[in-house]
C-alpha cells in the first residue's frame, strides 16, 4: 500500500456542513475543531465543561474570526445529559454531515457514572453509543455523512470480558481504557456493517491518533515521556480529520499515524486485530450496550 502523507491543507471546503465534535474544548477535539472551522464547517462543540468549552471557542476564533460554531453542553457520563443533548441538536439542525465521536478520558481512579457504568466503559463507549443511535437520523438526511469514532493504540490490550464489562469483579484502570478503545473500534466497524446491511449511505469509520501529546494524559505516567517521544497534539488529529474528510478514506476504514508501530506520522490504514471484526463479538457487544442504555437502533439482519 502506497504511502500517505496527506495533511489537513488537503481537505476540501466544508462550506454548508454541520458537523459535531464531542470532547471539542480540547486535544485532538480542539484540533479537529479548528480545522474543520478553518475550512468552512458549521461546527457544534460539544464540552462537558461550558467553561472550557467556551474558551476553546475564543481561542479559534482568534485564528478564525468569522468561524460558524456552537458551543453546546454535553456530559456522556450521564444519559439523561445525551438525550437532552441529541433534543436540543434535533431542535436546531435539519440535518448532520459528520459526527466525531472524539471525547474521552484516561485511566481515572475507580469511579462509576451517573447510571452506574465504569467511567471509563461509560464515557468513552457508552455514552458515544448512546449519542450515534440518538442523532442517526439527521445523519441519514445528510449527502454524505460520515462517522468517525476515536479509538486509541491502547486498543491493542484491549478484550472483551462480558463478565465484567462494568468492574463488577474488578478493575485496573489501564486495562479499562484499553477495553474502553477496543470496544470504540468494534462499535465503529459494525456499525458500518449494519449500515451497509439497510443501504444507508452514512459511513462509519475509526481513527487513532498514534501517540500523541494531549492533555488526556495529564496525571499519568505519559508525562513523563511526552516531551521527547510523543507527536504533537496538532498531528494526532490528523487520522481523524483524514476519515472525516479525505475521498480516500474507505467506509469501514480504520486509520492511524503510518510510522513505527502507528505511534507518529500521517494518516494511513491502521492494522485491525482479529477481535475487532468478530462479529459474535461485535453482536454481543452491541446487545449488551443496548441494553445498558436503553437505545437501540439497527438491528442485525
Amino acid at each position: 500500500m502506497a504511502r500517505v502523507t496527506w495533511t489537513p491543507e488537503q481537505i476540501p471546503s466544508q462550506a454548508g456542513k454541520t458537523v459535531l465534535i464531542t470532547g471539542a474544548n480540547s486535544g485532538l477535539g480542539l484540533e479537529s475543531a479548528r480545522r474543520l472551522a478553518g475550512h468552512g464547517a458549521d461546527v457544534i462543540m460539544a464540552c462537558r465543561n461550558e467553561t472550557k468549552g467556551r474558551q476553546a471557542l475564543d481561542s479559534i476564533r482568534a485564528d478564525y474570526p468569522e468561524a460558524r460554531l456552537t458551543l453546546m453542553q454535553l456530559d456522556l457520563s450521564d444519559l439523561q445529559s445525551v438525550k437532552d443533548f441529541a433534543e436540543k441538536v434535533h431542535s436546531r439542525y435539519d440535518k448532520l454531515d459528520v459526527l466525531m465521536n472524539n471525547a474521552g478520558i484516561m485511566a481515572p481512579p475507580f469511579q462509576r457514572t451517573r447510571d452506574g457504568f465504569e467511567m471509563q466503559m461509560g464515557t468513552n463507549h457508552l455514552g458515544h453509543f448512546a449519542l450515534t443511535g440518538l442523532l442517526l437520523d439527521l445523519l441519514e438526511k445528510a449527502e454524505a455523512p460520515r462517522i468517525v469514532t476515536i479509538s486509541s493504540l491502547a486498543q491493542y490490550m484491549g478484550r472483551m470480558n462480558f463478565d465484567n464489562l462494568n468492574a463488577e469483579k474488578s478493575y485496573k484502570r489501564w486495562t479499562f481504557y484499553g477495553h474502553s478503545k477496543l470496544a470504540n473500534l468494534m462499535f465503529a466497524r459494525e456499525l458500518d456493517r449494519r449500515l451497509r446491511e439497510r443501504g444507508s449511505r452514512v459511513q462509519s469509520l475509526a481513527a487513532h491518533p498514534g501517540y500523541a501529546s494531549t492533555n488526556l494524559q495529564a496525571g499519568t505516567l505519559f508525562t513523563r515521556t511526552n516531551s521527547f517521544l510523543a507527536q504533537p497534539q496538532h498531528m494526532g488529529a490528523y487520522p481523524g480529520l483524514y476519515a472525516a474528510t479525505s475521498d480516500e478514506a474507505q467506509r469501514g476504514g480504520f486509520y492511524g499515524p503510518n510510522g513505527l508501530f502507528g505511534a507518529a506520522g500521517y494518516p494511513a490504514a491502521a492494522h485491525v486485530r482479529r477481535i475487532a471484526d468478530d462479529r459474535k463479538v461485535a453482536d454481543k457487544l452491541w446487545k449488551q450496550s443496548e441494553e445498558l442504555t436503553g437505545i437501540t437502533y439497527l438491528d442485525a439482519a
